[in-house]
């Protein structure tokens, strides 16, 4: 299971392995000691894998430390001790989605395009494999399609549904989710929300209505706020993560589309600038493609390490 999940890994961080593992490689050429230059070569090629501009210049900053000012053996091997050694620091192993309150209610949010519904209906499939009772709150009425996709989703997995005819409140559905998840005995509430722009203040507001809502309904809800992140989209990843943080409280990340186009570093830059943790990676089109982050796994597979 392990192997196949670490080959998934490495095959969603090759573009991103090579750009980074060859390229510094080359940079260092069998070199005594990192000089600026080459320092300043890496840091660039940090930056350019999404690592981000801050978590970049620390990394920098501890190999300067570590190689600058004397002659080593096997400089090149320990810059990526090294970078592993950082990367694991800065990376904590995530705690399982919670799903101790019943019911347990999940708040999902993200813009458009990032795989949210997709993302609901995996976590469906994974609680209910588990023997939990999941209902499903269809909140994206702006899109019809959101909420047939869900449908599906619900009845492939033997999930409940409370949906609204398209147009609907929102929050008119959320409040339904709630009730009828108490007088149903349900054991986790997924809360699909409509793909908004973090820099659309009305939405965010409809969205902070929705919370509001969960909020008075059950205590302590919503249990995760969780945001879907495209793995595609590189830094910018990383405002859209500040802004849903800052309106929403977020619990953890999912990073959907982990694929060979995608640059895996932003999970450093999220992370570390952010200090948010990514608790499921979407590393495939399956049902079961949604799995939690391991950060030993991610390590090795972003630097080609295989001795884990």
């Amino acid at each position: 299971m392990l192997g196949g999940f670490l080959d998934k890994f490495k095959a969603g961080l090759a573009r991103t392995r090579e750009s980074v593992v060859d390229r510094i490689r080359e940079a260092v050429g069998g070199k005594p000691r990192l000089d600026e230059e080459t320092l300043e070569e890496i840091e660039e090629i940090l930056i350019q894998a999404d690592i981000g501009v801050d978590t970049s210049m620390d990394l920098i900053e501890r190999l300067r430390e570590r190689y600058g000012d004397a002659d080593h053996e096997e400089v090149e091997q320990g810059v990526f001790d090294l970078l592993a050694r950082e990367l694991g620091s800065m990376l904590t192993v995530p705690t399982p989605i919670a799903s101790t309150h019943r019911p347990t209610i999940i708040l999902v949010v993200g813009v458009n395009g990032a795989g949210k519904t997709t993302t609901v209906g995996k976590l469906a499939k994974r609680f209910s494999d588990d023997g939990k009772k999941v209902m499903i709150a269809a909140c994206d009425t702006f899109r019809a399609a959101a909420i047939d996709q869900l449908e599906i989703w619900a009845e492939r997995t033997g999930a409940d549904i409370v949906r609204h005819q398209a147009g609907a409140d929102a929050a008119s559905v959320a409040y339904d989710a709630m009730e009828a998840a108490v007088a149903q005995g349900i054991d986790v509430v997924l809360i699909d929300t409509a793909g908004r722009l973090h820099t659309k203040v009305n939405l965010m507001e409809e969205l902070k209505k929705i919370q509001r809502v969960v909020a008075r309904t059950i205590e302590g809800a919503p249990h995760e706020t969780l945001l879907v992140l495209d793995a595609t989209t590189g830094q910018n990843a990383v405002e859209q993560a500040r802004a849903f943080h800052r309106d929403v409280s977020l619990t953890g990340l999912v990073l959907a589309k982990l694929d060979g186009t995608a640059k895996g570093g932003v999970i450093v830059a999220v992370t570390h600038e952010l200090d948010v943790p990514v608790r499921l990676v979407g590393l495939g089109e399956g049902e079961d493609d949604l799995q939690p982050f391991d950060p030993e796994h991610f390590i090795a597979a972003l630097l080609g390490r295989d001795n884990i």
